[in-house]
């Protein structure tokens, strides 16, 4: 068995708090497995969101919209620590550079690893793109259920949020955003 860590003993403590015995068959290991699954969860603070690009970014002309949808995306609500999920839609109008698409997914995954709010989430990934990239526009839309709105609560399962975040043309141009909410299935 590892070593116990303030982590796995707080753990126990809320083992305890809800009336169970810590030290059951079924439990005594817990207090790792949930250690293990937090660290992983929030590996976004320990990645450098910059380390993501690599050499993933090329001088390419291309001026129209390059879009990736239905990104699969994992969180932590960081008001109850209660699992979101959903999909990210990202497009963005390159200037001088385009971005390997790969690194579209890394990013989402990088920021939701944290304790999050979607708001905050689907911000932060726009901004990145936006800094990155500095492209001609950017929009990013983010649809997830909250699994602390589903299990307590409201308990509404299959309630969907839907955040977007737009910069430059993807909001300024409306035949930009139509283009981009048309193609990622129109959601706003």
């Amino acid at each position: 068995m590892s070593q116990k860590t303030p982590m796995q003993d707080a753990v126990r403590t809320l083992l305890s708090g809800v009336g169970e015995e810590p030290e059951r068959e079924g439990l005594v290991r817990t207090p790792e497995r949930v250690e293990k699954a937090l660290h992983f969860l929030t590996k976004g603070y320990r990645e450098d969101p910059k380390a993501i690009i690599g050499e993933a970014l090329f001088s390419v002309h291309y001026d129209e919209m390059v879009i990736i949808k239905d990104i699969d995306m994992f969180s932590l609500c960081e008001h109850h620590l209660l699992p979101f999920h959903g999909v990210a839609h990202i497009g963005y109008l390159p200037g001088e550079r385009i971005i390997g698409l790969s690194k579209l997914g890394r990013v989402v995954d990088l920021y939701a690893r944290r304790p999050q709010v979607q708001e905050r989430l689907t911000t932060q990934v726009a901004r990145w793109l936006t800094d990155t990239l500095e492209p001609r526009g950017v929009g990013v839309v983010l649809e997830a259920e909250h699994l602390c709105m589903s299990l307590r609560g409201v308990q509404k399962p299959g309630a969907r949020t839907i955040t977007s975040a737009l910069h430059g043309l993807v909001r300024d141009d409306p035949r930009t955003r139509q283009e981009f909410l048309t193609l990622t299935g129109g959601h706003l």
